[in-house]
């Protein structure tokens, strides 16, 4: 009788361990709005929420703030009753069927006295209504939200600089090689950086050009972003041994000194100005790629090439004197 229940209760264990927990799965896009608006202006938009599951689903909307954390480009959302947050309505709370797809306008009315500048909010929708907890909305479980960006016109400053450029080492034995910059906003308008890092080789000739922002990425005002641009390898090596590197090498060939060149505008300004660039900032440096595995094995093909040359090269003249001396005895 004992071995049954345990056999019962390890069955029930084992039911529940392997059953799978149906999580909120809702998708939203756009996942980011950048609008620009006047004071005293009303602006409309449309958020798309798709219902992933198989049953009916009811989502409460809400909204934080956010503003950065840290210099990975991360959001830290902060509820708010005030701001952009207190701006934006919509529907309080939607019910999808399963599968199904609407179009959810929002609002965002914008005070006759706002701040000019940068103001920015999220959009949650959770399977979980929010509660109200000393005047703030408060939300538990999980979420999903679009970010709202908003710019109101006015006296908009708009300021920073580069902090730092490089790449996380000087000499490299192959591809990929990452490269950073990191930006400082001293404005009060968020900055979209746009540019390129120029690679040349050491007579001066562009080797690639990578683009300086590839994930199209902001820096809020009053922060410090880093930027991480990688030239890629045509092929991934994570690990290997002495002939996988030099095969890798030969696939990604790069050798030499090489010259990486940061050149960037943001919000569509001309190229920063010296005066833009942060005291201390270089705006060029210089790295290297010493490929030794396969210069190795090139110079072990040009020994062995040269060594058994030599020995051709010394049988063929044998060969010419010895036929020239029996042309002569003839």
């Amino acid at each position: 009788m004992k071995q049954f229940i345990l056999a019962v209760i390890v069955l029930i264990g084992w039911t529940i361990a392997f059953t799978p927990i149906e999580a909120n799965a809702l998708t939203i896009s756009p996942v980011r709005f950048e609008i620009l608006g006047d004071p005293g202006q009303t602006l409309i938009g449309e958020i798309t929420l798709f219902n992933e599951r198989d049953i009916a689903e009811t989502f409460y909307s809400s909204f934080e703030s956010f503003e950065a954390r840290g210099e990975g480009g991360e959001p830290r959302f902060v509820p708010a009753q005030k701001g952009l947050p207190a701006w934006i309505k919509t529907e309080p709370k939607i019910t999808l069927e399963p599968g199904e797809t609407k179009i959810v306008p929002f609002s965002i009315e914008i005070p006759e006295d706002a701040d000019p500048g940068g103001h920015f909010a999220a959009i949650f929708w959770s399977n979980v209504p929010p509660t109200e907890r000393e005047g703030e909305q408060m939300v538990v479980g999980a979420r999903i939200g679009t970010l709202v960006l908003l710019r109101v016109s006015g006296e908009i400053r708009e300021g920073g600089g580069v902090l730092e450029f490089g790449a996380e080492n000087i000499i490299y034995t192959h591809l990929p090689i990452s490269f950073f910059y990191r930006l400082a906003n001293d404005g009060n308008n968020w900055l979209r950086p746009e540019g390129n890092i120029n690679i040349s080789n050491i007579i001066g000739l562009r080797t690639i050009t990578l683009d300086a922002n590839p994930v199209k990425g902001n820096v809020l005002p009053g922060s410090i972003r880093r930027f991480d641009v990688e030239w890629e390898a045509q092929d991934e090596i994570t690990e290997g041994g002495f002939l996988t590197i030099a095969r890798h090498q030969w696939q990604n060939f790069a050798i030499g000194p090489y010259r990486a060149t940061l050149a960037l505008r943001y919000n569509g300004t001309d190229t920063l100005s010296e005066t833009e660039i942060s005291e201390g900032f270089k705006s060029t440096f210089w790295f290297f790629v010493i490929p030794w595995q396969l210069l190795i094995i090139i110079i072990i093909v040009l020994v062995i090439l040269g060594f058994f040359g030599a020995k051709g090269l010394n049988k063929y003249n044998r060969w010419v004197i010895a036929k020239y001396k029996n042309l002569e005895k003839k």
